[in-house]
């Protein structure tokens, strides 16, 4: 603490005058450090709102990119699903029409021997009748 020569009529007023000046420009001095901290402190309050702010949209957009691609997973599954039922239907029905062709197939096969059978019946019958018709013509005409 300062202490003050003491004069006549009290302390020495030129060293209370100096010391009050001291005092006031240290004062003014904390002051102004005061408001300059004040005003880094309401930037950096500024700044961290700011990173918070978007650190809040990065994390919308990391769910969003998320449901997003949760949504597109299930479109491409029930899609592939989709082909794939449509797929097995149209290989039945392929199936199905080789099967009914096959059918149809065997069963002109079927008809077509028949036929041959009867045809070689009748080939042979009438070759039959020829040779007995020349067996039957007489030597000596």
């Amino acid at each position: 603490m300062k202490s003050f020569n003491t004069s006549r009529k009290g302390y020495a007023k030129e060293e209370v005058n100096e010391f009050v000046k001291e005092v006031t420009k240290e004062y003014e001095s904390m002051l102004n450090k005061l408001k300059e901290r004040d005003t880094e402190i309401n930037n950096l309050k500024a700044s961290l709102q700011q990173y918070k702010n978007i650190e809040d949209s990065l994390s919308r957009a990391v769910t969003l990119a998320e449901n997003s691609a949760a949504e597109i997973k299930k479109a491409a599954r029930e899609e592939a699903k989709s082909i794939v039922d449509d797929s097995k239907r149209q290989a039945s029905r392929i199936l199905n029409d080789a099967l009914i062709k096959a059918d149809k197939v065997e069963q002109e096969a079927v008809i077509l021997k028949r036929r041959v059978v009867s045809f070689k019946k009748r080939f042979k019958t009438a070759i039959e009748e020829q040779i007995d018709f020349v067996d039957n013509i007489p030597e000596n005409i």
